[in-house]
């Protein structure tokens, strides 16, 4: 019997080493990284180029998306550039209003200023503001005759009519691109809501002003979608009861109108909005803007006469400052 263990032992004790030998090898390797090495594919662009493994499932067809070209969206219309003309005039607080309305300005998408001084030559003042301004803009200059200086009679005619002279000689010639004219005097206040109501303007479009013709604003009546009359503190039977911040015109209107100018001969004080309006479109003609004249978006706050009686006869300062 114990012959019989002894020969079974020996028979599997060279067995049981070898499995010991085996482990102990197998222990001894070093592990895998935990990192997964990358796939290079058979069918990459070039050698050595790596790609990660395709998908189980349709692999051409998950590629294939991945790789045609998609549909490109249309382009976006052009925004219509607002071309803002604004007269302005030598005096104390003239940086200081240019500097508010520059600041507006430069909130407003796609908008050209075109300022017109009313002076024989360009100022340094003027010249230096609009470099630093960082704005497109255009500088002209036009003197007002002396006789027309007198009080009660218009300003700026001649000033808004080289802003007109300009647009039509830039855009006579070649196909006129979306735009819209806005007269922007630089004693206002504007909201930058008025420039998006104005922008769609597809003849002339007119709104509220606010402090002006001794109310708190004059408005255009409007019912069903149109302009019936005036709501005004200052000749209500004008033609056109609004003031010069309470329209804008399509550019393309004032180049289908190339006689439509501000008038001296024969135009009342407080009339040239009317007179030049009446030349370019009628009021059923007209585009309510700003909730159909409700809201109101500018404000003809005109800045406070400036105090300058201790203001010394000839200089005394070492320094030259630039107010």
């Amino acid at each position: 019997m114990k012959s019989v263990l002894f020969s079974r032992f020996f028979i599997l004790l060279p067995w049981i080493l070898i499995v010991i030998i085996m482990l102990d090898v197998d222990t001894r390797r070093p592990a895998p990284p935990l990192t997964p090495r990358p796939y290079f594919s058979p069918y990459t662009g070039g050698r050595g180029v790596a790609r990660l493994p395709l998908r189980r499932g349709s692999p051409g067809r998950r590629w294939g998306k991945r790789n045609e070209s998609r549909p490109q969206p249309p382009p976006e219309p052009q925004l219509p550039t607002i071309y803002a003309i604004t007269p302005t005039y030598s005096r104390p607080v003239q940086k200081a209003e240019l500097t508010r309305l520059a600041n507006t300005f430069r909130q407003v998408a796609q908008l050209h200023w075109i300022l017109v001084e009313d002076a024989a030559a360009r100022s340094e003042l003027v010249s230096r503001f609009l470099a630093r301004a960082g704005l497109p803009s255009t500088h002209l200059h036009v003197p007002t005759p002396r006789r027309y200086k007198r009080p009660g009679l218009p300003r700026a005619t001649e000033q808004r009519n080289a802003g007109l002279a300009w647009l039509r000689q830039r855009h006579g010639n070649q196909r006129a691109q979306p735009g819209v004219l806005f007269f922007a005097d630089d004693d206002n206040t504007y909201s930058l809501e008025l420039f998006q109501e104005m922008r769609t303007t597809r003849k002339v479009s007119v709104w509220p002003v606010g402090l002006v013709g001794g109310r708190r604003y004059e408005r255009p009546l409007v019912e069903n979608g149109k302009v019936v009359g005036w709501y005004t503190g200052w000749r209500a039977d004008r033609p056109f009861a609004i003031d010069m911040a309470g329209f804008a015109v399509s550019l393309q209107v004032i180049l289908s109108n190339p006689k439509a100018v501000f008038k001296r001969r024969g135009s009342q004080p407080g009339m040239q909005e009317s007179d030049f309006l009446k030349q370019i479109t009628t009021v059923e003609e007209l585009e309510p803007k700003a909730s159909n004249c409700t809201k109101v978006l500018v404000w003809h706050t005109r800045t406070e006469k400036v105090n300058l009686a201790n203001e010394p006869k000839y200089r005394l300062d070492t320094v030259r400052i630039e107010v």
